[in-house]
């Protein structure tokens, strides 16, 4: 092709005909110029294309992570739920000093011992932004939404980490040295067993796990959120 052109050029030459020649290369100039400009419009819609299908893949992996912690933190509510029905029933046991319900009471003392506990250690967001991944996501809604969730995240874990604390420093030492011998559910002090301390245990712990469900289901919310907004961007019809 560029020796076509290189031929036509000098034939304007020799045929003397140098307007004809300048209009030639001029044309010549311009068309070579659009070339580059389509190659290069090309090159960015190829690469726009492939930034694109990097930005859904991501999409759609920050979901499969949102709905594995769904999965978690709902099973957590549940478990929290069934033992806070515990707690209170045993919370008025204590109140009746119903020593008909002993036995009861020794099963529900032994569960204060049980907790729910979901720990995110490792952070979509906090992970996206170290790897330089986050700069893929276009969706600035969807990026601040994740920082919310991060945020609730750390609140999460710090309750759960005062949870544990305290069943590992307050309950279990009461429960084993000073009211029950767990190996056969032999209740060593009855007397303690209806004391306010131990029903203030009861309270503290209701209280504490009630708080951690409105955290949990402050994070489911937020998922839906973010599931929401991620079904908007891979184009996801919603019943």
């Amino acid at each position: 092709m560029l020796k076509i052109f290189r031929n036509i050029r000098k034939q304007f030459l020799r045929e003397g005909k140098k307007v004809q020649y300048f209009k030639y290369a001029i044309g010549e100039i311009v068309l070579v110029v659009i070339g580059i400009l389509i190659a290069l419009s090309i090159n960015n819609w190829n690469q726009e294309k492939t930034n694109r299908t990097e930005e859904q893949n991501y999409y759609k992996n920050i979901k499969r992570q949102l709905n594995q912690d769904k999965g978690e933190i709902s099973g957590n509510v549940d478990y929290n739920n069934i033992y806070l029905q515990q707690y209170n029933y045993a919370i008025n046991i204590i109140e009746k000093n119903d020593r008909t319900e002993i036995d009861s009471l020794a099963q529900i003392t032994i569960n204060l011992m049980k907790f729910s506990d979901f720990h995110r250690q490792s952070n979509i967001y906090e992970t996206m932004v170290i790897s330089g991944e986050i700069k893929l996501l276009k969706n600035k809604q969807i990026i601040e939404r994740l920082q919310h969730l991060e945020q609730t995240y750390i609140y999460m874990n710090k309750l759960e980490s005062t949870h544990s604390e305290a069943v590992n420093s307050v309950i279990v030492p009461d429960i084993i040295v000073r009211m029950i011998k767990i190996f056969n559910m032999k209740i060593e002090n009855i007397e303690m067993m209806y004391s306010f301390e131990l029903q203030n245990s009861f309270v503290l712990m209701t209280s504490l796990m009630m708080e951690k469900n409105e955290i949990y289901q402050r994070g489911l919310d937020e998922i839906n959120v973010l599931n929401n907004l991620i079904d908007d961007e891979l184009g996801i019809q919603k019943n």
